[in-house]
């Protein structure tokens, strides 16, 4: 989905090392359009997320801001929530 230079990504239950190759693949697909200024996360369906989440998550935001690009990060809860606050990620990401 793109509208207006935005483009979401709705991930799965499970983002892990799993989901890798499916959310590159999404991401850099979104990246390679000139028109897309910022790229959200939707995290809302996601219940279990690990370390290697995290690190691709910042894999796609030094791509994105080589490109002068923003990752957002959106509808976290729960567990993934309480992931992202203890790793400080609202530090490196715009979230909501």
């Amino acid at each position: 989905m793109s509208e207006a230079g935005i483009a979401v990504i709705r991930l799965g239950e499970r983002f892990d090392f799993q989901a890798y190759r499916t959310f590159r693949e999404a991401y850099e697909q979104e990246l390679a359009k000139a028109e897309i200024q910022v790229l959200i996360i939707d995290l809302q369906a996601v219940q279990y997320i690990d370390s290697a989440a995290l690190g691709i998550l910042l894999l796609l935001r030094d791509k994105a801001q080589a490109q002068h690009k923003r990752v957002e990060l959106r509808s976290l809860h729960g567990i993934a929530k309480e992931v992202f606050e203890v790793a400080n990620f609202q530090k490196l990401f715009k979230i909501s």
